[in-house]
């Protein structure tokens, strides 16, 4: 039975496409050994009529596209301008090594996987939350 996706993305700046991945999209990875860093997505795949076999495409999903954009902008990272196309709101990044990724905003039904996704994604936000709470507040110095 299929437990995922291997995804490869060719770069001619390997180390830092990494970084990219790592540090700008905040994606969990491991450490395979030699510092072969295997990142992990939820995923999906569908399939699509064409006149040709054997043609793939990968776009990264995200909740907000408009907020995606504005912390590229913020990061000096180049992207395309959104554009709906029904489905989704679509964009696409350059990575540091010169390569293209799409990214887009689905506006269509998921597999449940989303739902497994979001909920980690606020039990994260919440313990952000409880941390700031139990942070001893500063006492003043005294003069």
């Amino acid at each position: 039975m299929i437990v995922g996706a291997h995804i490869m993305l060719q770069s001619k700046d390997e180390a830092a496409d990494k970084a990219f991945l790592r540090e700008v999209l905040n994606l969990p990875f491991i450490d395979a050994g030699g510092d072969f860093l295997i990142f992990g997505t939820p995923g999906e795949i569908a399939i699509h009529e064409s006149d040709r076999n054997d043609v793939h495409q990968l776009y990264l999903m995200c909740e907000d596209i408009g907020e995606f954009l504005e912390d590229m902008a913020e990061r000096g990272i180049a992207a395309t301008q959104a554009v709906n196309r029904g489905w989704g709101t679509i964009s696409e990044v350059t990575l540091p090594g010169g390569g293209k990724l799409s990214v887009y905003e689905p506006h269509h039904n998921r597999p449940a996987a989303r739902a497994v996704a979001k909920k980690k994604a606020a039990k994260k936000r919440a313990k952000k939350v409880v941390k700031k709470l139990k942070k001893p507040a500063r006492k003043k110095a005294k003069r």
